[in-house]
């Protein structure tokens, strides 16, 4: 086992380049991501919104056609975690990061700030139906599906096809023997660089969150320099937790977290208006499976209005550039399950899973505005990362709860950081075993690197844009590159699936030569058999 320097060295020097650029040039970092970002709403914002739609129904047609019988490993494989154990590391690594921050803030803003051009006015019925079932598009099956088009199919050509556990492997069924050399390097190197920048985007909402909550909580003042402080206690936390290995530290976490989430909706059922949350929760879950094709396809042609491009293409670009190496790392831990099995825990659970929180604490948080809560007023005055607070301030045992929450919150980014540590760090590696684990090293690199980028994207020029929008910034950047890549990994893990199932043998044995297990080096018939002659 030795590194692939081929990933590990360029995307090193290229992520160093970028926090030098960004901390010696604010301005003209936020100008080039801005750049990017504007290029990608205006000419493909149509696209991003018709990814989401496309893979879940591959995902689904997978689920309920005859493939989704098919066990990843073969007949014999034996799953290696508990069904709960799988569903809460998969949860906690999907959205778990993103339910904490906007629970209350994106029901609250859609509810007083509805996009303008749709006609709903602030503060109704109508807008408060709204807000939920857009959120619920938002963090249900959409990010899900994206996570799980290309993690099935890692995990088919990884267990089923005896392939290198790689996101490029993925893509073997298109280019064959070439995912093995320099078109497979690129293809990993892509991925990170998109990861890394997912990853920012949430680490930065995560340490202005918890900031914002001690500065309430004990009167620490926030900003810069507290960013900093939490930047680096997080990265320890998680480079320690990921180099303690995904069996202990990662599922640990996990276990931890959602059985805390599940705490919290009950808290929250006991000491709510429990009758208006589950009113406007069921009303708002019927709009939305009413209005999905509607809401998740708005693009706003000729109105030409900025709502698409800061909350939903936002969004998209976020699961995108956390699709491979979710994908990479829902694929590691789903050996011996069948593919529908796969789609039932990777979309259907967790997105039920949303729709149940955003349902409480969205609810409640419209509920406390329209009786004068005041979240809107704080959100106005403080931004979107006070929320939470402001709203915990009308309930029973206001610090503690607070406290909790910050806990939980911590607890949710390391699990994150440090599933991804992970996963970049064993792709950083050249012939690891789908059991073994980078070495410590390579990780805590990763893991400055990632609490770098995120720091040097906080400090974005003050005045011309919050901490909160440069985050949205940086992760729909990062997951432009993403939206092409993922069709292509669509189309070849459907391939890959259905040719194998078609001709009852793998397409690693029906296209190309075997390979060798000691180098990770496919070779030719001829070597394969003289071995077998010796």
């Amino acid at each position: 086992m030795g590194m692939r320097v081929s990933i590990l060295l360029p995307m090193t020097v290229i992520f160093f380049f970028i926090i030098f650029f960004g901390l010696v040039t604010p301005e003209a970092f936020y100008n080039a991501e801005n750049a990017i970002v504007g290029f990608a709403s205006k000419n493909f914002g149509w696209l991003f919104q018709l990814s989401g739609v496309v893979f879940l129904f591959i995902c689904i047609y997978l689920s309920f056609s005859k493939y989704g019988k098919v066990k990843l490993g073969g007949k014999d494989a034996k799953p290696e975690l508990s069904n709960w154990s799988w569903f809460s590391i998969t949860l906690c690594a999907g959205i778990g990061t993103g339910i904490l921050f906007y629970g209350i803030a994106e029901p609250v803003t859609h509810f007083m700030d509805p996009p303008k051009e749709l006609g709903l006015e602030p503060g109704s019925e109508v807008a408060a139906t709204f807000s939920l079932a857009q959120t619920f598009i938002h963090y249900t099956f959409i990010p899900y599906a994206m996570y799980s088009i290309i993690g099935i199919g890692i995990a088919f050509a990884m267990f089923n096809l005896k392939l290198p556990y790689r996101i490029s492997s993925v893509l073997f069924p298109l280019f064959g023997n070439k995912v093995k050399g320099w078109i497979g390097d690129v293809i990993d190197n892509l991925c990170i660089f998109a990861l890394v920048g997912g990853v920012a985007a949430s680490l930065g909402m995560g340490v202005t969150q918890i900031g914002s909550g001690l500065n309430i909580v004990t009167g620490i003042p926030t900003g810069k320099g507290l960013w900093l402080f939490l930047l680096l206690l997080i990265v320890l936390t998680y480079v320690i937790s990921s180099y303690t290995g995904l069996h202990k530290g990662i599922r640990i976490l996990s276990d931890l977290n959602t059985k805390l989430f599940l705490a919290l909706i009950l808290f929250l059922l006991i000491f709510g208006p429990t009758a208006f949350i589950l009113s406007l929760g069921t009303q708002s879950t019927g709009h939305f499976l009413q209005s999905f094709f509607e809401r998740t396809l708005y693009t706003s042609p000729i109105d030409g209005s900025e709502w698409p491009r800061w909350w939903p293409i936002f969004y998209w670009a976020v699961w995108l550039a956390y699709a491979p190496l979710i994908g990479m790392f829902i694929a590691k831990i789903s050996k011996g399950r069948t593919i529908k099995q796969f789609m039932i825990v990777n979309i259907l659970l967790p997105a039920v899973f949303g729709i149940v929180w955003f349902s409480v604490y969205g609810g409640a948080a419209i509920h406390l505005e329209l009786n004068g809560g005041g979240i809107w007023e704080s959100i106005q005055t403080s931004g979107l990362e006070v929320s939470l607070f402001a709203f915990l301030e009308n309930f029973p045992f206001t610090t503690f709860m607070s406290i909790v929450f910050l806990i939980g919150i911590s607890i949710s980014f390391i699990t994150l950081a440090d599933s991804m540590t992970s996963t970049i760090s064993a792709l950083s590696m050249k012939n690891l075993a789908e059991d073994q684990e980078a070495p410590g090293r390579v990780k805590i690199l990763w893991g400055i690197i990632m609490a770098a980028i995120t720091f040097t994207n906080l400090i974005a020029p003050a005045g011309k844009i919050t901490a909160i929008d440069a985050t949205k910034l940086i992760a729909t950047a990062a997951g432009f590159p993403l939206l092409f890549f993922m069709f292509i990994v669509a189309f070849s893990t459907v391939k890959m699936i259905t040719n194998y199932e078609k001709d009852n043998s793998s397409i690693a044995e029906k296209h190309t030569d075997p390979i060798d297990h000691e180098t990770g080096v496919l070779l030719p018939v001829e070597i394969v058999a003289k071995k077998t002659s010796l």
